[in-house]
């Protein structure tokens, strides 16, 4: 095994201290490069992860963030799935103050997805 992908087989959300916690401010982070596998056919399913937010107590940090959405690449799942478990576990790690996720995946069968999730 690779070393990024014993990083990617390990791989957990981190939380960092946020800098600024007496402002409101929204972080935005875009991931082009998104992949999980359908459930039922197991073709790749590629999308665009757009996360934005106001962070409370924690920011997460990137690196960690990166290898968590790298590790759905070899997971059998839905879009509806992998779009909810990614903005659940933000949540339950960050507790932001709001918090909105997106994921547009690519069309398939004539198919366009986007997927949104937000509090």
């Amino acid at each position: 095994m690779k070393y990024g992908e014993e990083e990617i087989q390990k791989a957990k959300l981190e939380p960092w201290k946020n800098p600024c916690p007496e402002r409101d401010y929204w972080i935005d982070i875009t991931f082009p490069e998104f992949t999980c596998l359908c459930p039922r056919s197991g073709y790749p399913d590629f999308a665009v992860i757009k996360i934005q937010y106001i962070p409370d107590e924690y920011i997460v940090e990137l690196k960690s963030l990166k290898l968590y959405l790298n590790s759905f690449r070899d997971k059998y799942i839905s879009h509806e799935e992998s779009a909810n478990l990614i903005f659940g576990e933000l949540t339950e790690i960050l507790k932001p103050r709001k918090l909105k996720l997106e994921a547009d995946f690519n069309p398939r069968g004539n198919v366009h997805t986007i997927i949104r999730v937000e509090m």
